[in-house]
């Protein structure tokens, strides 16, 4: 898996660097931070309501597609997929560690 992550970032990251046309992920960068956030949320709310209507074949088209948007994030805020492997491993060293979440008022 890692192998595909870091192939999807480094393809991403070419685009970038060297424009193609056509490419959808040059597009993205074209048009900014701002169209790249939007299509990172509606990607999210599409992992959601794939997830709950319980098909996992969808679920998993649509969790590929929320990470390659976040792919197109990192790349364009300069975050390599190394920082987010190594926070990724910080969090791995952790167990027996629940955190304590402040109580929500759900009728606000």
């Amino acid at each position: 898996m890692n192998d595909v992550l870091k192939d999807l970032y480094e393809t991403v990251l070419s685009r970038r660097d060297e424009r193609r046309e056509g490419s959808y992920t040059c597009y993205l960068f074209e048009k900014g931070l701002d169209k790249i956030l939007k299509k990172c949320g509606e990607e999210c709310s599409e992992v959601i309501i794939a997830a709950k209507n319980g098909e996992n074949s969808e679920t998993v088209l649509e969790i590929s597609d929320l990470l390659y948007h976040l792919m197109v994030l990192m790349v364009e805020e300069g975050i390599s997929l190394e920082e987010v492997e190594a926070e990724l491993q910080k969090r791995s060293m952790k167990t027996g560690n629940l955190k304590t979440f402040h109580q929500v008022d759900k009728n606000s």
